[in-house]
């Protein structure tokens, strides 16, 4: 069957730039856990116009953006190449984006793998844990599970009262409802993929 003509491309308007920034600084924001008032207080932007922001109801000049970029710790390009990209059929997440560091400390990094700016009821991740270190959560609503697959090392599942050993190359899945927790139970980095599926 012989392909269809490719259409011009849309170029993205202003306000479409805008409308996905909005989304993607009050999804970043929310996946930090900061209030308006802690970004305000790393940005230097007023708590108003963040408000603004988000609420798409801005337009924010070439200085304000870039302070929100800076407190995020993106530069001004990889911020509006983001919010751009968000608007496109495909979505690609690349290893530099130091944006998709959900958390890193001396005991673990997350790395978010699903788009920040997704309203979305699956969400997909890279967990790194250093020896012995732990990941632990409280429930989350009632019906999630997680999906877990050990890439690297091996690692302790723990539902509830329930627990399980996994080692590379296994997977499994547990009630997230629950007080649960994924622990490195080696003497070297674990690396896993981790899915969780809201209901």
């Amino acid at each position: 069957m012989p392909s269809k003509p490719k259409s011009a491309p849309v170029e993205s308007s202003p306000e479409a730039i805008n409308e996905n920034l909005g989304k993607r600084v009050k999804k970043l924001r929310g996946d930090r856990g900061w209030s308006l008032e802690e970004l305000a207080s790393v940005s230097g932007v007023s708590r108003s116009m963040l408000s603004e922001i988000e609420r798409e109801k801005a337009n924010p000049t070439l200085t304000v953006t870039f302070r929100i970029a800076r407190a995020f710790g993106l530069t001004l390009q990889e911020l509006i190449e983001s919010a751009e990209a968000s608007a496109s059929k495909i979505q690609v997440i690349r290893a530099s984006d130091r944006a998709q560091v959900f958390r890193s400390d001396k005991h673990h990094e997350i790395r978010t793998l699903s788009p920040l700016n997704l309203e979305k009821d699956v969400e997909f991740y890279e967990v790194t844990l250093r020896p012995g270190g732990a990941l632990r959560s409280q429930p989350h609503f009632e019906g999630t599970r997680e999906f877990l697959t050990v890439e690297e090392g091996s690692v302790r599942i723990e539902s509830d009262q329930d627990t399980d050993e996994l080692t590379k190359g296994d997977s499994g899945t547990y009630r997230a409802d629950v007080p649960h927790a994924i622990v490195n139970t080696g003497k070297a980095d674990a690396l896993v993929f981790l899915v969780v599926i809201y209901r």
